[in-house]
Order: C-alpha cells, then sequence, then structure tokens
C-alpha cells in the first residue's frame, strides 16, 4: 500500500483556513468597534455559575454602564455618523456569520 500526499491541495486547505478565520476575527473586531463609536458600548451583565467566580460584580457592572453612557455623551460625532457606524457595525457582523454559516455548508454540502 503506497499512500501519497498532494501537498497542494494540503496548502490550499491550510491557507483557506488562514484567511478565512483572519477576515472572521477582522470583520468582528470592526464591528465591535464600530459598535462602540455609534455609543452603543456592549456591556455584560456578570454571569452567575454554581461553583464559578462571577467574573464583574453588580457594582462594577453599573459603574461600566454609566461610564459608557458617559462617553457615548461626549462623543464628537454627529448622530447621522452614529447611525452610519451603527449599520456598519451591524454589516459587520453579518459578514461574521455568513462567512461561518458558508463555512459549515462547504463542510456539509460538499464542494
Amino acid at each position: 500500500m503506497n499512500v501519497t500526499i498532494d501537498w497542494f491541495a494540503f496548502l490550499q486547505v491550510f491557507a483557506a483556513a488562514l484567511i478565512g478565520a483572519a477576515a472572521i476575527v477582522t470583520f468582528y473586531a470592526v464591528g465591535l468597534r464600530l459598535l462602540v463609536r455609534s455609543g452603543r458600548a456592549p456591556i455584560v451583565s456578570p454571569a452567575e455559575f454554581t461553583d464559578a467566580i462571577t467574573v464583574i460584580s453588580e457594582k462594577e457592572l453599573k459603574r461600566a454602564a454609566k461610564q459608557a453612557a458617559k462617553a457615548a455623551k461626549k462623543s464628537p460625532l454627529t448622530e447621522g455618523q452614529k447611525t452610519v457606524a451603527l449599520v456598519g457595525a451591524y454589516a459587520c457582523f453579518v459578514l461574521c456569520g455568513v462567512a461561518v454559516i458558508a463555512g459549515i455548508l462547504i463542510i456539509v454540502v460538499g464542494h
């Protein structure tokens, strides 16, 4: 039994995976940045698990929400620019989702 490896195909898969992962991470990071610029900073409430450490306390959550509201008021952007940033953020998140779904479909359905 003789096994041959198609190294060019291996490199194609490696390059596609690397480019795809970089694209998804980039779109997500840009989406978060645009979301913050639009004045809608994501604030995550504390996670409560049994036998686990709470990541952030309620007091820290309130302080973070207050700081986010204060920063949103200081924003030099006009309302139109904030709206454009929000639409851009949602577009970046949609592109992330489409890329993930496309990757799953390629794996499941095939070529």
